[in-house]
C-alpha cells in the first residue's frame, strides 16, 4: 500500500490578491486530482488554508499546519508573506514550496522555489524595454519588499544600458486612488512605465492611467506602454474591455503556448474550473510545485524536511512551459523565460522567448545588473514584432 502524506496548501483566496491566489490554489489542486488518479504513489491529501491576505494569519495558520505534524506545504504568493512564515518552517523543520515569481536575494534551507528568479524575469524585461522601447522609464508598485527589490534591479540594469528611471512611486497594497501618480506620468512622458503593483491596485492603475491618456489624445499603450512582471491572464479579465490591450508582461508562462504538455494542461484546467478563468504563470508554477513535491517524496520515502530536500535536487519535470528542473545548488528551478504582450481579448501573445530552460540566479551572481557588460541575461528569441 503506496504511503499517505498530509500536504499543506496555504492561498489568500480572498482579500486584495484573491484573482491570483484562486489561480495558484486551482493550478494546486489539479496537480492533486492527477496524482491521486495515476497509481505509483504516494497518496497526497491537501489541507487547505486561506490566511485572507492578512499576514498575521499566515504565520498563524504555518504554525498550525506545522504544529499538526505537516512537514510540506504549498503556499503564499506575495514575498511578504512568505518572509513571514519562513520562521515557522525553521522551527518545525517543515518545507515550504513557493510557486511565486520573486525578487530574489534570498535562498532558504526551509524552502523550495518554483516561480522565477530576477534573472527569469526582471532582466529579460529590462533587455526587451531598452531595446526597442527606449531608455526613460517611471517605476511605480505596491509598498513591500517585491516593489523595492524589483526596481532597484531594474533600476540598475536600466542605468547600466545607459536609461534612467524618472520617478519611483508607492502606494499601500490594495490602494486604488491614482489620480495624482498618473498626472505625474503623463507630465513626465517615460518611454514606458514598470509596474510592481499587485492586485486590486494594478487593475485601478491599468483602468486609470487609460482613460486619463485617452482624455489626452494619447495612445497609452503604444506611447507610454506599462511593463510588468505579475500580470497574468486572469487578471485581464478584472481590466474590462477598454483598457485589457496592450500591456506587456515578462513571465515564464502564457496560456497561449503550444506544445501537447501545455494544451493538456489547459484542457485539464478548463474541465476541472470551467467557471474560472484561463491558466497562468501562477497556476502552472503551483502545479509544478506538486508534482515535483510528489516526485521527491516517492523517492525519499519519508516527509521529512531533509529527506525530501535531497531528494528534490535535480528532479527534472516535463511542465507545461516545457522542461523544468530543480537547481541542486540553489533551490530554485530552471525555467524559459518570455515577454507578452495582452490582446484585445484577453490573452497574450508571446514576443519573445528564450530557447532553453535558463539556470536560476536568485542573488544576480552570474548576472549582476550593475555591469551591462558581465551581465549574463537570456538570449530571447523573436517570435512575434
Amino acid at each position: 500500500m503506496a504511503k499517505s502524506f498530509r500536504i499543506g496548501v496555504m492561498f489568500s483566496t480572498t482579500g486584495s490578491y484573491a484573482a491570483v491566489a484562486r489561480t495558484l490554489l486551482n493550478g494546486a489542486m489539479l496537480a492533486f486530482s492527477e496524482l491521486a488518479a495515476s497509481s505509483g504513489g504516494p497518496a497526497l491529501e491537501p489541507v487547505v488554508v486561506n490566511p485572507g491576505g492578512d499576514l498575521a494569519q499566515y504565520r498563524a495558520l504555518a504554525a498550525e499546519l506545522l504544529s499538526s505534524g505537516i512537514r510540506q506545504v504549498v503556499g503564499c504568493y506575495t514575498s511578504s508573506s512568505r518572509k513571514e512564515v519562513i520562521p515557522c518552517f525553521e522551527k518545525f523543520d517543515g518545507l515550504l514550496w513557493y510557486p511565486s515569481h520573486y525578487e530574489g536575494f534570498e535562498s532558504s534551507d526551509n524552502v523550495v522555489y518554483t516561480g522565477a528568479s530576477p534573472n527569469q524575469h526582471v532582466l529579460p524585461l529590462v533587455d526587451y524595454l531598452s531595446g526597442r522601447r527606449g531608455k526613460r522609464a517611471f517605476c511605480i508598485g505596491s509598498n513591500y519588499i517585491w516593489a523595492w527589490e524589483n526596481n532597484r534591479i531594474f533600476r540598475e540594469a536600466l542605468i547600466a544600458r545607459g536609461g534612467t528611471v524618472t520617478a519611483e512611486r508607492y502606494l499601500p497594497v490594495g490602494d486604488t486612488d491614482f489620480a495624482k501618480v498618473v498626472a505625474t506620468i503623463i507630465e513626465q512622458r517615460p518611454d514606458f512605465v514598470f509596474s510592481n503593483l499587485i492586485g486590486t491596485s494594478a487593475y485601478a492603475f491599468l483602468r486609470e492611467f487609460r482613460a486619463a491618456c485617452r482624455a489626452r489624445g494619447i495612445d497609452q499603450a503604444k506611447e507610454i506602454p506599462v511593463a510588468s512582471c505579475t500580470l497574468s491572464e486572469p487578471e485581464l479579465a478584472e481590466l474590462g474591455s477598454d483598457a485589457v490591450d496592450g500591456h506587456l508582461s515578462s513571465s515564464v508562462y502564457f496560456a497561449s503556448l503550444g506544445g501537447e504538455a501545455n494544451q493538456a494542461f489547459t484542457r485539464a484546467y478548463a474541465q476541472a474550473y470551467p467557471d474560472a478563468p484561463t491558466t497562468s504563470a501562477d497556476a502552472e508554477s503551483s502545479y509544478i510545485a506538486v508534482k515535483l513535491l510528489a516526485s521527491a517524496l516517492r523517492q525519499a520515502g519519508t516527509d521529512e524536511a531533509s529527506a525530501v530536500r535531497a531528494a528534490v535536487a535535480d528532479q527534472r519535470l516535463v511542465a507545461p512551459q516545457g522542461e523544468v528542473r530543480v537547481d541542486a545548488q540553489t533551490y530554485h528551478t530552471w525555467l524559459t523565460p518570455r515577454i507578452g504582450r495582452s490582446t484585445a481579448e484577453g490573452h497574450f501573445e508571446v514576443l519573445l522567448e528564450a530557447e532553453a530552460p535558463i539556470a536560476p540566479d536568485p542573488y544576480l551572481v552570474n548576472s549582476s545588473p550593475r555591469f551591462a557588460t558581465t551581465m549574463r541575461s537570456p538570449t530571447l528569441r523573436l517570435v512575434k514584432s
